[in-house]
């Protein structure tokens, strides 16, 4: 959905009052617990739907109670549909960071090899989000939660990182 971003999906039911588990899909999951809107894509329409209540969880999961959903039966319809937020909602981030959204198809340079290929996406595992670069076909994962001095220009669409010393060897030889 143009204008959308994916925040992450309706994994599972939640008792039987009509409550959803929502697995986000995000490096920091924190930032998504004061929500009180989000989309489903229906029939391709973006298709707001009010929360009335949200409980956290762990290991990146939210409990939601939404507005005119309050059966079991209401709340399958939603089971492994995707949840987004509309772009605009996102607060405006600095130069040494990002959302997992923007960097696809970003030209990633390291300070000491230059261009090292293209974002493909962020692989978000909980304890060690990974940023997936493909080089001329070779797969590269970089580990987010290193000290990378990361410096994102979106006007250029580059993402200039300092990768550890014999990481990329590792990959590129």
């Amino acid at each position: 959905m143009e204008g959308f971003i994916e925040i992450g999906h309706i994994a599972k039911l939640h008792g039987f009052k009509g409550e959803v588990s929502l697995f986000l899909d995000v490096t920091n999951s924190e930032d998504y617990r004061d929500l009180s809107v989000v989309y489903f894509n229906m029939d391709g329409i973006p298709t707001p739907f009010h929360i009335i209540r949200i409980k956290p969880m762990n290991k990146g999961f939210l409990v939601l109670t939404f507005e005119g959903i309050s059966t079991e039966a209401e709340a399958k319809t939603l089971l492994r549909k995707a949840v987004f937020l509309p772009e605009v909602v996102l607060q405006e981030l600095d130069e040494h960071t990002f959302y997992d959204h923007e960097v696809e198809g970003f030209t990633v340079i390291d300070t000491v090899r230059g261009n090292i290929g293209n974002v493909v996406s962020i692989i978000d595992h909980p304890s060690n989000p990974l940023l997936q670069i493909d080089c001329d076909g070779q797969e590269i994962l970089v580990p987010l939660n290193l000290d990378l001095n990361k410096t994102i220009n979106r006007n250029d669409k580059t993402l200039t990182i300092t990768t550890p010393e014999g990481l990329l060897d590792i990959y590129l030889g």
